[in-house]
C-alpha cells in the first residue's frame, strides 16, 4: 500500500505545483497588464489639456495652482465668457524635452488641432521669461499678440501676480487695440518717457469692440521678457543693432524683428493663412464676387512665394498677398494696404509723402498709425529689414529693386508715380501680384 501511495502523492503534488505555477503566471500577467494598460490607453498631454479646455476656457496646471487658485480661475472664466470671444487660457509649465519640447508655439499648435476650433485665441506662458504669450487662429483679428505682450511692459503690472496679468490680457484682447497699447507700453524702450502706473490700468479697461481684420504674422513663438529691465539687459549683452547714423529705428521688442521672430512659426502662420484663403475662394460665387479673379491671382502668387520663401521678408510677402486676396474677395478696392515700413505693423491708416534721409526724391507711401506719427514728428519709423549683398542688415526697401520685388513695390504700399497718382490697381502690370506671377519674385529664380 505504501508503495502505491508514493506515486499518487507525487503526481498530485506535481499537478498542484503546475496549477500553482500557472496561477502565478496569470497573476503576474494580470499585474503587468494592469500596470501598462492604462498608460497605453491614457490620452496624450495635449489631448488631456484640450479636453479640459473644452469644458472650461481656463486650464491651470497644478504647478501654477498657487498663483491662480480655483477662485481666481472662476473669475477668469466669467471674465472670458463676458467677452464672447473664443479665448482659451492654458497655463502649463514647459521644459525642453517634454511633450511640447518646451515650446509654447508647439503647445498652441497642438491645442488648436485637438480643440478643432477654426477660430481660437490662446494665452499661454513663455517659459524662458515667465511671460504671457498670445496667439490667434486663423488671423490676428483682435491684435492678440501685441495685446498680450503689452501686459508685461505696463507699469502697473510690474509686480502683479499671474492671475492679474492674465485678466489684463483678456481685457486688452476684448478692447481690440492691442497694437496701440503695446506701442504706448514699450515707447520708453526707444527713449520716450516711461508710462505711469495709471496708464496701464487705463489701457486695460474693458472695451467690448474688436479690431478690423488685419494680417499680422504671428505668431507665434517670440522672445519676450517679463519686464523692460531684463529685456534691455539682454539687448545690451547682444550689442547694438543700429548702424552708425542709421535713419531708421529697427524694431526692438516688436515680434517682426528678424532675430526675435521665430521664422518657423511665421512660416506656419503664412501656410495657415494661404490655406484659409484657398478655402474661402473655393466656395465663392463669381456672380456675387466681382473681384474673385483678382483674389485667385493673389492666392496663386501667395502660394508661389510660400513655396520658395527663404526668410522673414518672403514670409511677410505671403501675408501681404493674402491680405490683397481678401481685399479683392471682399470688393475693398479702396482699402489701404499694409504698412510700407513694416507690413507686420498691420493695416495702413493713411498715405503720406516721405523723403528718405540723404535723398531728394519724395515717395508716396501707406503707413500705419505709429509710423505715420514718427514721420510727421521727424523721427525714424520702425522698419522691416533684409540682408544686402554684403550680408549687412538694411531696410528692405534699400535693396536694389531688380533683386527684391518687395523693395520694388514696397510690399504693394508704394506709389512710385507720385502723390497725385492713384494707387496701383491689383491687376496693374506694375502691381505686386502681376510681378510675382510673371516671375519677378527673387526667391523663385
Amino acid at each position: 500500500m505504501s508503495g502505491d501511495a508514493r506515486p499518487f502523492t507525487t503526481g498530485r503534488t506535481r499537478r498542484s505545483l503546475a496549477a500553482g505555477g500557472l496561477a502565478l503566471v496569470g497573476i503576474l500577467l494580470a499585474s503587468l497588464f494592469a500596470a501598462t494598460g492604462p498608460a497605453v490607453a491614457a490620452p496624450s498631454a495635449g489631448q488631456r489639456i484640450a479636453d479640459a479646455l473644452a469644458r472650461s476656457p481656463v486650464y491651470v496646471d497644478p504647478a501654477y495652482a498657487s498663483a491662480v487658485p480655483p477662485a481666481e480661475q472662476s473669475r477668469l472664466t466669467a471674465r472670458i465668457r463676458q467677452t464672447k470671444l473664443p479665448i482659451k487660457v492654458a497655463l502649463v509649465p514647459l521644459t525642453k524635452g517634454d511633450a511640447f519640447d518646451g515650446d509654447p508655439q508647439v503647445l498652441g499648435d497642438v491645442l488648436h488641432e485637438r480643440l478643432g476650433q477654426r477660430e481660437l485665441i490662446l494665452i499661454t506662458m513663455d517659459p524662458s521669461y515667465d511671460a504671457l504669450q498670445g496667439a490667434e487662429w486663423p488671423a490676428d483679428r483682435h491684435q492678440v499678440f501685441h495685446a498680450v505682450a503689452a501686459v508685461e511692459f505696463q507699469a502697473d503690472m510690474k509686480d502683479a501676480g499671474l492671475a492679474a496679468r492674465v485678466a489684463r490680457a483678456v481685457d486688452l484682447i476684448a478692447q481690440g487695440d492691442g497694437d496701440r497699447v503695446y506701442q504706448e507700453a514699450t515707447a520708453y524702450l526707444n527713449g520716450s518717457p516711461a508710462p505711469s502706473p495709471s496708464a496701464g490700468a487705463t489701457s486695460g479697461a474693458h472695451g467690448g469692440s474688436s479690431a478690423l481684420p488685419v494680417i499680422l504674422g504671428v505668431v507665434a513663438a517670440v522672445v519676450l521678457c517679463a519686464g523692460g529691465g531684463l529685456w534691455v539687459a539682454r539687448r545690451r549683452r547682444r550689442g547694438p543693432r543700429r548702424g552708425s547714423g542709421s535713419p531708421f529705428a529697427f524694431p526692438e521688442a516688436v515680434f517682426a524683428a528678424e532675430e526675435a521672430a521665430d521664422t518657423a512659426a511665421l512660416r506656419r502662420r503664412a501656410d495657415a493663412e494661404v490655406i484659409a484663403l484657398g478655402e474661402l475662394l473655393d466656395d465663392a460665387d463669381p456672380q456675387r464676387r466681382p473681384g474673385l479673379g483678382r483674389a485667385l491671382d493673389a492666392y496663386a502668387a501667395a502660394g508661389k512665394v510660400l513655396d520658395a520663401a527663404d526668410g522673414t521678408p518672403d514670409l511677410v510677402g505671403v501675408l501681404v498677398l493674402v491680405a490683397q486676396g481678401r481685399d479683392a474677395y471682399e470688393g475693398r478696392e479702396d482699402a489701404l494696404p499694409l504698412c510700407f515700413f513694416d507690413p507686420l505693423h498691420g493695416r495702413a491708416t493713411r498715405r503720406l509723402d516721405w523723403r528718405p534721409l540723404g535723398r531728394r526724391d519724395t515717395l508716396h507711401v501707406a503707413a500705419c498709425r505709429a509710423c505715420g506719427q514718427a514721420v510727421r514728428g521727424h523721427r525714424a519709423p520702425e522698419v522691416l529689414t533684409d540682408l544686402d549683398a554684403d550680408g549687412r542688415r538694411v531696410p528692405y526697401f534699400e535693396l536694389p529693386p531688380q533683386r527684391s520685388v518687395w523693395a520694388a513695390t514696397g510690399y504693394g504700399a508704394l506709389t512710385p508715380q507720385g502723390p497725385a497718382a492713384p494707387p496701383l490697381a491689383l491687376d496693374d502690370p506694375d502691381a505686386l501680384v502681376p510681378r510675382i506671377l510673371r516671375g519677378d519674385f527673387r526667391g523663385s529664380a
